[in-house]
């Protein structure tokens, strides 16, 4: 068997579907066009709109064939503690939509395994579903034979949807690493718990649509979804035992061992945080690349785990500073030919790790704050299950750190109450989200799903047109269709063809109206409710009498034409500004999220600190620029092969199909973009930024106004601006000088009156040490007030005080401010020692001032609410000291 690397192994599985008719399609993104997914997980998941007969395949392809990136992290404690489990991994797929079914995939299967790959056929085993005679002929028929072939029940041969739907048998193939990687069991066989045979292909034949009453009854199309994991594969034909030692990720691992001295193989412990440290790193990595941040929630949560727990990994292995990013680039080189997005956002993954590498840092120390004051609060010896649990979950401290930090103190963690924690956890995620490629196939019900199969995707006219007659094919009023709304009430229209633009992409839906023989209909916002179907919300106006609106009647569908055009210069000025932004900041700056209105345009940007008034005035001024030069705009249909081989831009995190719009502004812009747009760029008029801010780690916006709108915020402006030089007495274009100078005046005047204060309070302090006198124990002691002095103050006075009278000495002090007294005690260490207690003195005297307080034989204070009280209370201290 030839030893194969991993991209030669990629790039012989497409060859051979290539040539089996099957279309090659690039992966698609880690974030699924699918609500019900919140990573993607499998191969299959892009193709689920052909596996339910939403779309064909267009002629002359009988199946598509992909390299697909995925992440799983349903149970990542156990990624690295076995040469198997990974969260990022590649799957090899071919899928068919009735094309081609078992016999063909069986046999193209049996054929690349042992005479592309290479593999001896007398170590390749083949599990199939219990009752699937089928399957077991065919594989018998490619001359295996029948002790190689082997029966396993529905939890590994048969593949399911969820209770109901699309399912069927699967078959699994499976190397035989040796004897040497066995249990020793005579029974041993695929299936078995340990590593001598190990699965590397799956193949499921969806040929059953599955019924509430336990049936099958067969589909009218058969399909094929199969799966061959890349690094599965590359081990066996690298003759390595670990996914950890083949090409890629030994490479890696190799990352970790630079860093740290570790040597791989040499110790355990080490092993597992440099398995940890490579997976991770990889799947960070890709993440980012394709629009995921760091975030509490969903996958920006996923994300931020991954990335922490690699870093405590480092930690442990004595990486006390920022190191990821030494794996970014690596994984750039080892993998960048094959996934252009790594390469097109390494500066973005780069900034974004490092960012938060070093915000965890602060986090690793309230973690260990946590763990100290656990610690100080148990009884015996055990940490608490669910103290560690909070330092694993909240802080990102992996139990086993929690485990040797605790060691070292000679404590033990509760790792049973951990477990049951932990179990907890997964049982809450378990309920909140459908796992895995099986999710994929759920769709979502509804009033809207149903019209859009009956009546399939509205026609969208208003590329071209701002108005058509069209037909209505459905009306829902509350949740229900109906077949009619009489004047006054509200709904939602569903059109064969619409001018009408319906929300996403950031810009908002239009308005209008429908109208029919005399009948007003209000259009007050259009969406998109199901990919393709364009409902309008409405209401039916009141005038004329007896208006109404039905299912099957032709109306006159017109948009509010001005504010359409504002929303196309607000849409066309995101492009300008995010080009602008690149250019003054980098090519780090990727576009987030953006909301795009008539009056307004809000930009969501990856940045990583706030932007400078000099650098906003920049964006501001390159973005008129191009306003001005009056560059030509236009938007074209393509392929999404063709667009990103002619270098178009992808806006960040958005998902596309196999065909795409792309908006393309002449001589500097081309980006994807499904929106409506100006024909040139002068129709924008002007651009104003009006605020930059954060909205988040790593995250920038910025809002903008165009065209009247930019005209009427400049006016504004230019109102305040008058009304302040007018209050100033000046002109219109001194006001900041003016503004600046009577600041600067104003400081001064502040600093003279401290100056001044001070001077008092040095001139009073001169006054108090002069009347000094004897107290009982020999040393000299002062009483006095001291002018509306705060707590801090008082203390100063007595730091004064004590340096004039020397030693020993001591001050009974009070003060009145905003009609609230405070009084001081306080005396030097020898006069402490004399007999002074400052905490005495205070006790005895604050009833004086209907308050109380306390101290330190040395320094004492008090508070009260009356007053009129402080000469009582000196008076009562002179009693008591002289």
């Amino acid at each position: 068997m030839e030893y194969m690397s991993t991209a030669e192994i990629r790039e012989k599985y497409l060859s051979y579907f290539e040539a089996k008719g099957c279309k090659r399609w690039p992966s698609s993104s880690l974030i699924p066009d699918d609500p019900s997914l919140l990573l993607t997980s499998a191969g299959m998941v892009q193709f689920k709109p052909y596996f339910l007969q939403q779309k064909q395949l267009e002629a002359p392809y009988v199946g598509t064939t992909t390299a697909q990136k995925c992440v799983r992290t349903n149970d990542i404690d156990i990624i690295g503690t076995t040469g198997r489990h990974l969260s990022f991994f590649e799957m090899l797929g071919n899928f068919s939509f009735g094309a081609y079914f078992k016999k063909e995939m069986c046999a193209w299967a049996y054929e690349f395994s042992t005479e592309v790959l290479g593999l001896p056929a007398e170590r390749l085993y083949f599990t199939v579903y219990l009752d699937d005679d089928e399957t077991i002929e065919i594989w018998k028929g490619l001359g295996v034979p029948e002790d190689h072939i082997s029966r396993l029940g529905e939890e590994d041969n048969f593949w399911r949807a969820g209770p109901t739907g699309p399912c069927g048998p699967c078959s699994e193939i499976y190397y035989d690493q040796g004897e040497e990687f066995g249990c020793g069991s005579p029974d041993c066989a695929p299936g078995c718990d340990c590593d001598r045979f190990l699965e590397y292909w799956n193949l499921v034949f969806t040929q059953y649509d599955g019924q509430e009453d336990g049936s099958f009854v067969p589909l009218p199309k058969k399909n094929i979804d199969t799966g061959m994991g890349l690094e599965r594969i590359a081990a066996i034909m690298q003759g390595v035992q670990s996914n950890y030692e083949t090409d890629v990720l030994r490479s890696l691992v190799g990352v970790g061992e630079r860093l740290t001295g570790a040597v791989y193989g040499a110790d355990a412990d080490a092993d597992l945080s440099l398995r940890i440290m490579a997976d991770h790193s990889r799947s960070v990595t890709f993440m980012i690349a394709d629009g995921i941040l760091p975030s509490n929630e969903g996958r920006g949560y996923v994300l931020r785990r991954l990335l922490r727990r690699a870093v405590m990994k480092g930690h442990l292995l004595g990486l006390d500073k920022p190191f990821l990013n030494e794996y970014v680039d690596e994984i750039v080189n080892l993998m960048g030919d094959v996934y252009p997005e790594i390469v097109e956002n390494r500066e973005l993954a780069r900034r974004v790790i490092l960012s938060e590498e070093e915000r965890f840092g602060a986090t690793l120390r309230q973690g260990r704050a946590f763990l100290d004051e656990a610690l100080a609060g148990i009884e015996g010896e055990v940490l608490p299950g669910d103290r560690a649990f909070t330092l694993h979950d909240t802080y990102g401290f992996p139990v086993e750190v929690t485990r040797e930090l605790c060691g070292e103190r000679g404590i033990e963690v509760d790792m049973e109450g951990f477990g049951r924690c932990m179990d907890e956890q997964r049982e809450r995620a378990r309920a909140a989200n459908t796992k895995d490629a099986e999710a994929a196939w759920s769709t979502y019900g509804g009033v809207m799903n149903e019209i859009l199969e009956a009546v399939g995707p509205t026609e969208f006219l208003g590329y071209t047109k701002n108005e058509a007659d069209a037909r209505v094919l459905a009306i829902v009023k509350d949740g229900q269709q109906v077949d009619v709304l009489e004047a006054g009430e509200e709904g939602r229209v569903v059109l064969d063809a619409t001018p009408f633009y319906a929300e996403k992409g950031g810009q908002i839906g239009d308005t209008g109206v429908l109208a029919e023989d005399g009948v007003v209909v209000a259009v007050l916002d259009t969406k998109e409710p199901e990919k393709g179907l364009i409902a309008h919300t409405v209401k039916v106006m009141d005038e004329p009498a007896g208006g109404r609106i039905q299912v099957g009647d032709t109306v006159h569908a017109a948009i509010d034409v001005p504010r359409r055009e504002r929303i196309r210069r607000n849409h066309t000025a995101t492009h300008i500004l995010h080009w602008a932004l690149r250019q003054v900041l980098g090519d780090h700056v990727k576009q987030a999220g953006s909301y795009v209105a008539d009056s307004r345009l809000r930009f969501d940007f990856t940045h990583f600190e706030a932007m400078t008034a000099e650098q906003i005035a920049e964006v501001e001024r390159l973005a008129n620029e191009k306003v001005m030069e009056n560059h030509p705009v236009r938007a074209y249909e393509t392929s999404l092969a063709s667009a990103r081989e002619a270098g178009v831009m992808a806006l960040f995190g958005e998902k596309y199909g196999e065909f795409v719009r792309v908006l393309d502004i002449e001589g500097f812009s081309q980006e994807l973009c499904g929106g409506t747009h100006v024909s040139a760029t002068s129709e924008i008029g002007f651009v104003k930024i009006t605020s930059e801010t954060s909205v988040g780690a790593n995250l920038r916006r910025i809002e903008a106004v165009t065209s009247f709108d930019a005209l009427a915020y400049m006016n504004r402006v230019e109102a305040e601006l008058k009304e302040s030089a007018e209050a100033l007495r000046v002109p219109l274009f001194d006001v900041s000088e003016r503004t600046a100078a009577n600041v600067k005046q104003l400081k001064e005047l502040q600093t003279k009156m401290k100056r001044n204060r001070q001077t008092i309070a040095d001139d009073g302090i001169s006054a108090l040490v002069e009347g000094a006198v004897e107290a009982k124990g020999g040393y000299p002691v002062v009483f006095g007030r001291l002018p509306e002095a705060d707590a801090g103050q008082m203390r100063n006075a007595w730091d004064v005080l004590r340096a004039r009278l020397g030693k020993p000495g001591a001050a009974v002090l009070a003060t009145e401010k905003d009609g609230k007294p405070t009084l001081l005690a306080a005396g030097t260490p020898e006069a402490v020692e004399a007999g002074f207690d400052a905490g005495a003195v205070i006790k005895a005297i604050s009833g004086n001032i209907k308050g109380g307080g306390g101290g330190k034989a040395a320094m004492a204070q008090a508070g009260g609410k009356d007053a009129s009280g402080i000469d009582a209370a000196l008076e009562a201290a002179r009693e008591m000291l002289l």
